[in-house]
């Protein structure tokens, strides 16, 4: 039996939001232009795709900056994150991350918790470390984005059973691709989310109950 989990990784996996922690680097300034326009976007106020390029052309995040924020989603890791997909893969799921968020600053959380499909934003970068751009046409940059994708993970692999498990409004845009969404509302408990998920947790352990 083939059975697929995907993570958010941003206040889910992880305490962080880390476009809002490359925005630090960038100044008070940046930082609270960035945190409002992501707080809008996660919780559906305003699309994504219209926060996304705009919020990168205001960080200008390096390659090493990204690096930076790689390590802190490990030091802000959810308490329970390891040993929940420890068991989940014990128990046969393939565990993925699905997010709105960028490769280059994942890889080293999805390498600590034994993830090894990672779908989130490329960046490009110059020689020396320096911002290029991102892939503008990569499913998450937009609305709609991650049941883009659950949809390719369905048509690739056909399981039996897929879920989704989130924080966000673009999370909760599952509930109706998969046969199990549920919320998580330990870091960000917006209120999109806490009223229409069918299934809620502070907690990423307890869907060991919901799954398993």
């Amino acid at each position: 039996m083939k059975k697929i989990i995907a993570f958010d990784c941003d206040s889910t996996l992880s305490a962080i939001e880390g476009v809002d922690e490359l925005a630090r680097f960038a100044g008070d300034d940046v930082f609270k232009q960035v945190e409002d326009l992501t707080n809008q976007a996660m919780n559906g106020k305003i699309a994504v795709e219209t926060v996304f390029g705009k919020r990168l052309e205001l960080i200008q995040p390096t390659q090493q900056q990204c690096e930076q924020v790689g390590q802190m989603y490990i030091d802000h890791i959810e308490p329970t994150a390891k040993a929940t997909i420890a068991k989940l893969q014990q128990n046969g799921w393939e565990c993925i991350i699905i997010s709105g968020g960028f490769a280059a600053c994942i890889e080293p959380l999805a390498k600590e918790l034994g993830i090894n499909r990672i779908e989130a934003v490329p960046l490009y970068f110059t020689k020396n470390g320096s911002y290029l751009g991102f892939d503008s046409d990569y499913p998450t940059t937009r609305n709609g984005g991650k049941p883009e994708i659950i949809f390719q993970i369905k048509g690739e692999q056909n399981p039996d059973t897929i879920a989704m498990i989130g924080d966000g409004v673009s999370d909760l845009e599952t509930q109706s691709v998969v046969d199990t969404f549920i919320g998580y509302l330990g870091y960000a408990a917006r209120e999109k989310v806490q009223e229409e998920a069918k299934n809620t947790t502070y907690i990423l352990s307890e869907i060991l109950d919901i799954l398993i």
